[in-house]
């Protein structure tokens, strides 16, 4: 059996404590912390800042993992690297050229991802499987929090699974991940999970309680 995955996504946690809370997660065994920049065109929202991210970095040696829902994401890997970012995952519906920004990501010594869009087809990230480090399958549309957890998109999360191993990527969901679907996602393969409000944050439990239980999923 393997290791969840645990990441919970700091846009949702409380920034008027933000250093506690950090504190808190990594003391609770969160495995990663998961950073949403968003700029407001690729996505309609907008998400943390270069600050928070230097600030996170501060507080935890845990690997940080930098989701750029931005366009043109390869003119900000050297940013954010410098930033301290373990992982860079980007959309290549956002990018030109997805295949060369994800070899600078690896250039720089960092992990390379790529999320993939519930209305994105596998076909036509193939070939950036033998690039990617990890595979963030959306399960619900990027840009905002609290969403409904997508159905529609199990078929391409279990197809990324049976793909995995191929090309030696590990398999991460965000989205509307409840306790439930880390359970079902789990046994389909699935490594690692963004954690929101759906499991995580805002339940009136501390993260002590929490993490160790949605392990145990």
């Amino acid at each position: 059996m393997h290791k969840k995955l645990l990441c919970p996504s700091m846009m949702c946690a409380d920034f008027s404590c933000l250093q506690t809370e950090v504190e808190a997660l990594d003391q609770a065994g969160a495995d990663i912390f998961h950073i949403d920049m968003m700029d407001g065109r690729f996505v309609p929202n907008f998400g943390m800042g270069i600050q928070d991210t230097a600030c996170i970095r501060k507080l935890t040696e845990k690997p940080m993992e930098v989701h750029l829902m931005i366009d043109s994401p390869g003119d900000y890997i050297e940013l954010f690297a410098g930033l301290g970012a373990d992982i860079i995952t980007v959309h290549p519906e956002a990018d030109p050229h997805p295949s060369r920004t994800l070899d600078k990501i690896r250039q720089f010594g960092k992990k390379a991802g790529v999320a993939i869009n519930p209305g994105t087809s596998i076909e036509t990230v193939k070939e950036l499987m033998p690039l990617a480090d990890y595979f963030l399958a959306m399960t619900v549309n990027p840009g905002f929090a609290g969403q409904k957890y997508l159905e529609f998109t199990g078929g391409k999360v279990k197809a990324l699974a049976t793909l995995k191993e191929k090309y030696g990527f590990r398999l991460m969901v965000d989205g509307a991940i409840s306790p439930q679907k880390i359970q079902t996602l789990s046994e389909w393969g699935v490594d690692g999970f963004v954690l929101g409000t759906s499991a995580l944050f805002g339940k009136g439990e501390e993260y002590g309680t929490i993490l160790p239980r949605l392990r145990q999923a």
